[in-house]
């Protein structure tokens, strides 16, 4: 019997190669889009794509039985000029009606079609309010583009496909994702808080994450979308004196004041500078279980040995 194959865009990225290794564990095969040619390996294959050109090797679509779409520009990579912003929104749209078209044409009924989003379509906001998936996106450029993002899955949708929108938290991972970033500055005892430090930050471990997907194939009766992070209210400045903790020291230097990640970063601060909570009811309602939900051992079991 020939194994299901699931077809990941963005699969070689961080979220990517964890979600691969964690579906070839459960039997399935993987395909992945890629820009470059690569050498497939055991149950792994590549196929080409380009999203500006709108190229992409049919026979990926054709073979698949499910769809991961991961891939999009990194929001918080570069300063959001109004070129940026535009490749922001483009990079999800035109990836997704790409693989619309190929779905289309070749008349493919897939099982699912799952695509990320993020918990940014609730906005840059601060406040106790509790967002659900109920509740309408953001009226800001997080919140706008998150919505486009979603509006695109809506073409795939619309071919009688079940389709699944994963609105991601922070992702906790090993040598990767932001806490990449975070990691030096806390080892050299230079780490703070963020402005306020009182904003939100919901999180998810990259292992929860990647199960959370798998269960999104899986649970035939999953559809729309989905809130991924733990719901245990951690704001910066509890994650920021969690993660010196674990470095062995208490915070010394003052918060980072918000004008000077502004002056900084510009209009995409509004990424560290504002928080949200949400509810992962919904998830959870589905059977799910979370393995990861202590901030402070599942940051143990992401820093580097």
């Amino acid at each position: 019997m020939m194994k299901k194959n699931v077809l990941i865009s963005g699969g070689s990225g961080f979220i990517g190669s964890h979600l691969t290794a964690l579906l070839l564990q459960n039997g399935f095969s993987v395909s992945i889009l890629s820009r470059s040619e690569k050498q497939n390996k055991k149950d792994v294959f590549y196929y080409k794509w380009d999203v500006k050109s709108q190229f992409i090797e049919e026979e990926s679509v054709v073979r698949a039985d499910y769809i991961i779409h991961l891939a999009g520009e990194n929001i918080g990579e570069k300063r959001w000029t109004a070129k940026r912003k535009e490749a922001i929104i483009d990079s999800r749209e035109q990836s997704t009606l790409l693989l619309y078209s190929a779905i289309k044409k070749n008349n493919k009924k897939l099982d699912a079609f799952i695509s990320a989003s993020a918990i940014g379509y609730y906005g840059a906001i601060n406040g106790q309010e509790i967002c659900t998936e109920i509740d309408a996106p953001a009226n800001d450029f997080l919140g706008y583009a998150c919505q486009k993002w979603e509006d695109s899955i809506s073409f795939i949708e619309n071919l009688h496909i079940r389709t699944v929108k994963i609105r991601t938290g922070l992702v906790l991972g090993k040598n990767d994702g932001f806490l990449e970033k975070l990691v030096p500055l806390f080892k050299y005892r230079l780490g703070s808080a963020l402005g306020s430090g009182q904003q939100y930050m919901p999180w998810i471990h990259v292992d929860d994450l990647c199960a959370i997907y798998l269960q999104a194939m899986t649970n035939t009766e999953m559809s729309g979308p989905y809130n991924a992070a733990i719901n245990d209210n951690t704001t910066n400045e509890k994650f920021s004196k969690i993660l010196a903790g674990l470095f062995g020291y208490k915070i010394w230097l003052p918060n980072v004041p918000a004008f000077a990640l502004q002056l900084a970063l510009g209009e995409m601060s509004k990424i560290v500078l504002t928080g949200r909570r949400v509810s992962s009811d919904k998830i959870e309602q589905t059977g799910f279980e979370f393995n990861h939900t202590k901030l402070v051992e599942a940051l143990k079991d992401c820093l580097p040995k």
